[in-house]
């Protein structure tokens, strides 16, 4: 007992830089012991990739922007404020099919996600369906698709309301 009441009179606390706590203890033999407690200040993230990506409106004018790599289209067009009438009307949930967008062959063959028996389902009720048509709040940015362009179509068909 007589070794356990020393090594807690010898226990302090000292607070350093951002309030974090180290403790330190002495142990019997003149060896120290040092642990970090509390380290919970968030690291500001600095290192966010980003893409270009292009949206082409059915009368050919062209929104470039750019988005952050591990978004989805939908997330990119609300994060950027690009001006698309009524495109993701259910909030990326997969109950409409208003974020529906068009993929060149070439661009839709990289997409790493799969089209889901979800998203096929919404997409045939899309209007302009093709066969590169996918829903923006499906597809999800990466390096792959850096400097893509996908055609938004001319009308929403919004299929809740089907």
């Amino acid at each position: 007992m007589r070794i356990y009441g020393n090594l807690l009179k010898k226990l302090f606390y000292t607070y350093q830089n951002n309030n974090l706590a180290r403790v330190s203890s002495a142990i019997s033999g003149g060896y120290h012991i040092n642990r970090r407690l509390l380290v919970t200040t968030p690291v500001a993230k600095t290192d966010v990739e980003m893409v270009d990506i292009t949206f082409v409106r059915s009368d050919g004018s062209k929104i470039a922007t750019k988005g952050k790599i591990g978004d989805n289209l939908l997330d990119v067009v609300v994060n950027n404020n690009v001006d698309l009438d009524g495109f993701g009307a259910c909030e990326g949930t997969l109950a409409c099919s208003t974020c529906h967008v068009i993929f060149k062959q070439k661009d839709f063959d990289i997409i790493k996600e799969k089209l889901t028996d979800e998203e096929l389902d919404m997409l045939d009720m899309a209007f302009g369906l093709c066969d590169t048509s996918r829903l923006g709040c499906q597809v999800c940015l990466t390096k792959e698709l850096a400097g893509v362009e996908v055609k938004v179509p001319e009308g929403v068909n919004d299929a809740r309301s089907s």
